[in-house]
Parts: C-alpha cells; structure tokens; sequence
C-alpha cells in the first residue's frame, strides 16, 4: 500500500513540475524575441500567436496545450 501511495505522489509531483514549466518557456521564447531573430514576418506571427496561446493555455490550467503551443513557438524561433 505504501509504495502505491509513493508511486501516487511521485505522479502528482512529475505533473505539477511540468506546469509549472510553462512560464520558463514563455521566459525562453521572451529573451529570444528580444534578441531580434531574424525570421520571416509570417513566422514571427506564428510565433507571437503560439506565444500568446501558450500563457492564455496555461493561466486556464490547461498545462499540456501550453507546452505544445510554446515548444512549436520554439521551434519556429531554432530554440
């Protein structure tokens, strides 16, 4: 029963540490667009878009979406 118990709580701490990446990832695509990426401006509005959805995704606790929205915005950024 313990190690059931342990196992339960190594899942719950496994996802509360993913949601709570969300906002590193948003830091990391914020510094990388203060750098001034060259890309092209189709793209750097998918990147916004995707950016933006990914903190709209995550303040609603829907912490799976956000990763994706942010690591495809990542993506286009060569992060």
């Amino acid at each position: 029963m313990k190690k059931i118990v342990l196992l339960l709580c190594l899942a719950v701490m496994a996802f509360s540490a993913q949601a709570h990446n969300c906002p590193n990832e948003m830091k990391a695509i914020d510094a990388k667009l203060a750098s001034g990426p060259t890309l092209a401006a189709a793209d750097m509005g998918k990147v916004k878009s995707l950016r933006a959805d990914g903190e709209k995704l995550h303040k609603e606790g829907k912490h799976t979406e956000s990763m994706k929205a942010l690591g495809d915005a990542k993506k286009l950024l060569g992060i």
